[in-house]
C-alpha cells in the first residue's frame, strides 16, 4: 500500500508547485488558500507512508493484535492539519476583506489550477479505490483530503472567476473565506471518524451482514446456535468474538472441528476478520449466564 502513499505525495508535490506558482502570479487569496491545502496534502501524506508502513507489520510481543490501528493516527493527523491550513486561509481571507488587493494574470492562473486539480482528481481516485479494496483507514483519510481539495479548488476558480468578470476584489477574499470554512469542516469529521476507529467502533453493516449470513446458514434450531458476538474494527481489520453452542454430547473434538470449519466460513466472507469462538453446551443455564456482559 505505500505505493500509494507516494502516488500522493507525488502529487501533492506536483500541484503545490502549480497552486504556489498560480497564486503568486495573481496575487488572489483564493488560489493562495487552494496553495495552502495542497501544502497539508504534501505534509498528510508524508505521515500516511510512514503509518501505512507500520501497520502492516505483523503481531509482536508488544503489540499482540497487530499494528492496524496506526492508521487511524494518520487520519487524526491529516484533521489537525486541515484544522491549521483552514485557520490560515481564514485569516488571510480577512486581511483582504479589510484591505481588498485586485488580482491579475487571472487567466493564466486559473489554467495553472484547473491542471492541478486534474492531478488532484486523478490521484484521489485512485486513492480512495485502494483505500476501500484494502479497507485501509490511511488511504481513505488521503483520497477525501484530495477529494476536498479537487471540490476546494473548483469554487475558488468560479470565485475566482467572477472576480475576472466583475473586476471585484472583495469576491476573491469571500470565495478564499467560504474554502477555509469548507476544509475546516473536513477536518473536524475526519478527526472524529479516527477517533470512533480508535474507540473501537463496530464496523460498517455491510461488513456485519456477512458475519449474520455466515451464522444465520448454520444455525440449528435447538441443537446449534451463536450469541454474545462482538466486532470491533481496527484499520483494514475486524476482530470478533462469539460463543458457539453446541449439542451438550458433543465430544471435545467434535465441538473443537465445528469451530474451526465455522472460523473458516466467516473469514471467507471476510478475509480482514480474526475470530475467537467459545464453545458452550446449548443445553447448560450457564451458558446463557454472560448475556448481560455484552
Amino acid at each position: 500500500m505505500s505505493t500509494y502513499a507516494w502516488l500522493s505525495i507525488g502529487a501533492a508535490l506536483a500541484t503545490i508547485s502549480l497552486k504556489s506558482w498560480a497564486a503568486w502570479v495573481t496575487g488572489s487569496a483564493g488560489l493562495l488558500s487552494d496553495a495552502a491545502e495542497s501544502l497539508v496534502n504534501l505534509v498528510a501524506a508524508v505521515v500516511a507512508l510512514w503509518v501505512l508502513k507500520v501497520s502492516i507489520r505483523p503481531a509482536d510481543e508488544d503489540h499482540q493484535f497487530g499494528h492496524s490501528k496506526a492508521e487511524y493516527f494518520s487520519a487524526v493527523v491529516e484533521g489537525v492539519m486541515i484544522f491549521v491550513a483552514a485557520a490560515l486561509i481564514i485569516v488571510t481571507a480577512a486581511e483582504r476583506i479589510v484591505h481588498p488587493v485586485l488580482p491579475e494574470r487571472l487567466g493564466l492562473g486559473l489554467v495553472v489550477s484547473v491542471t492541478a486539480s486534474v492531478i488532484n482528481g486523478g490521484a484521489a481516485w485512485v486513492l480512495y479505490r485502494a483505500g476501500r479494496a484494502e479497507r485501509s483507514a490511511a488511504l481513505i483519510a488521503d483520497a477525501k483530503h484530495l477529494a476536498t481539495d479537487v471540490i476546494t479548488s473548483a469554487a475558488v476558480l468560479i470565485g475566482v472567476g467572477a472576480v475576472a468578470l466583475t473586476g471585484s476584489p472583495v469576491l476573491d477574499a469571500l470565495v478564499a473565506l467560504g474554502a477555509g470554512l469548507n476544509i475546516m469542516w473536513t477536518g473536524f469529521k475526519l478527526i472524529n471518524e479516527s477517533v470512533g476507529g480508535l474507540m473501537d467502533a463496530a464496523p460498517a453493516a455491510e461488513a456485519i451482514a456477512r458475519v449474520e449470513e455466515v451464522l444465520g446458514a448454520r444455525r440449528e434450531p435447538g441443537r446449534i446456535d451463536f450469541h454474545a458476538m462482538r466486532i470491533r474494527e481496527a484499520g483494514n481489520r475486524r476482530f470478533m468474538d462469539l460463543h458457539v453452542l453446541v449439542p451438550d454430547a458433543w465430544t471435545v473434538k467434535q465441538g473443537h472441528d465445528y469451530a474451526e470449519d465455522l472460523i473458516d466460513d466467516l473469514v471467507r466472507s471476510d478475509p480482514g476478520l480474526r475470530v475467537s469462538a467459545h464453545l458452550e453446551p446449548i443445553g447448560d443455564p450457564e451458558s446463557y449466564e454472560d448475556l448481560n456482559d455484552v
